[in-house]
């Protein structure tokens, strides 16, 4: 080899670590590569933690019912003839709702009332008797035993009578009962059989329908005896009882929750209670009314019962969800001033909604995150961006 290629190959391998170098130099030089491998700024969503005054308040499951639910019933057994109402409207007291084939009850009724005819015959004929021999019996004319005879006959006959008219009486009492009218004003449900039946003996029905005065409207529900005694203390302080005239006294404070989420826009108020605490399930049984001026509510829904128990004030209020549980301790996380995250041990207090009392670690006015929980942690930088905080 000679000593000029010796010297250009030394010449290219410099020239080759000469570009690597370069390129190494300014890949470390380059801003873009640089900024590529810094992680971005997590951002959150962060709210304020409030001071307000909160109502407290528990809720119960119960099932409406009408103020009065009153069964139809037939009170005598035959086909029935009409129907006269149209099922599921308003029908009001004394409304014909029912016809029972009559034919029957009005030949028992003729059969009676020939009867009690036969019955007064035979009454006036022994008082004839009976005035025709007692004066014959006192100047010894006739036997006492004839007397006697004539006086037990004229009881008889007598009693005969009076049966003679119970029978009429019943008769047409019967009768009367082929015709089945509204005790109440209500609403009238499905009915249970349809003319041409034959009702009033099982297994032919003997409930026709039922009848509802939905305005007001009752629900019922129980409660624990926990919630008794703290429901019962709210409205009659250290009283026991609910108030001196037993649940009657309260204010309508009560609110209803429909199946669909809604409030019902009328407040109730307890109007009874059970005698005592049921030793089989714990639970105490009220009675509340609700105004139904618009019929929405019908017996046998499902509602909730909220009853305010006690008012806080200036209580430390955040959103269920900036919440963190940990192995049983609960925590949540704020960013301070440096835009740096915190976290923060909190001790929980009752649940309002959305929202939670908080009874320590806060003193309100922190900026707490609510989104992007899982992502944080102490010391890290983020950026806080506001949302609006849930409602209660």
């Amino acid at each position: 080899m000679k000593f000029s290629d010796v010297s250009n190959h030394r010449d290219q391998r410099s020239w080759l670590l000469l570009q690597v170098l370069v390129i190494a130099f300014l890949a470390a030089c380059d801003p873009t590569e640089k900024a590529a491998t810094q992680a971005p700024t997590l951002t959150v969503r962060v709210t304020q933690v409030s001071v307000k005054n909160v109502s407290l308040a528990t809720e119960m499951v119960g099932t409406t019912m009408g103020t009065q639910d009153v069964p139809i019933r037939t009170r005598v057994e035959g086909y029935l003839e009409t129907m006269e109402f149209e099922e599921g409207t308003f029908v009001k007291k004394g409304d014909r709702l029912y016809t029972i084939d009559a034919q029957p009850f009005q030949a028992k009724l003729v059969a009676a009332q020939s009867e009690l005819a036969g019955a007064i015959t035979t009454h006036a004929r022994t008082q004839s008797d009976l005035a025709r021999i007692r004066p014959l019996a006192e100047i010894k004319a006739v036997s006492e035993q004839d007397l006697d005879s004539a006086v037990a006959q004229e009881a008889a006959a007598s009693a005969s009578v009076r049966a003679s008219e119970a029978n009429v009486e019943l008769a047409e009492i019967e009768l009367g009962y082929t015709q089945i009218h509204a005790p109440i004003s209500g609403l009238i449900g499905l009915t249970k059989a349809k003319p041409g039946e034959f009702v009033g003996r099982e297994p032919n029905p003997v409930v026709l329908n039922t009848l509802s005065d939905i305005n007001p409207i009752r629900v019922r529900f129980s409660i624990s005896e926990q919630e008794y005694l703290t429901l019962a203390r709210h409205y009659s302080g250290s009283k026991e009882r609910m108030g001196e005239d037993g649940p009657r006294d309260r204010p309508a404070d009560l609110v209803l929750l429909l199946a669909d989420g809604s409030e019902h826009p009328e407040k109730g108020t307890v109007i009874a209670g059970a005698q005592s605490i049921s030793t089989e399930t714990g639970t105490y049984t009220l009675e509340a009314s609700f105004p139904n001026p618009n019929n929405v509510l019908l017996p046998g829904q499902f509602a909730r019962v909220r009853a305010k128990y006690r008012e806080l004030e200036n209580a430390v209020v955040i959103p269920r969800k900036a919440i963190m549980e940990m192995q049983g301790n609960f925590r949540a996380y704020i960013v301070n001033q440096q835009k740096q995250v915190e976290a923060v041990d909190i001790v929980l207090g009752p649940a309002i909604g959305n929202e939670v009392v908080i009874s320590g670690g806060l003193k309100g006015g922190e900026t707490i995150i609510v989104e992007g929980l899982q992502k944080v942690r102490p010391g890290i930088q983020v950026n806080p961006q506001p949302i609006k905080a849930a409602a209660g």
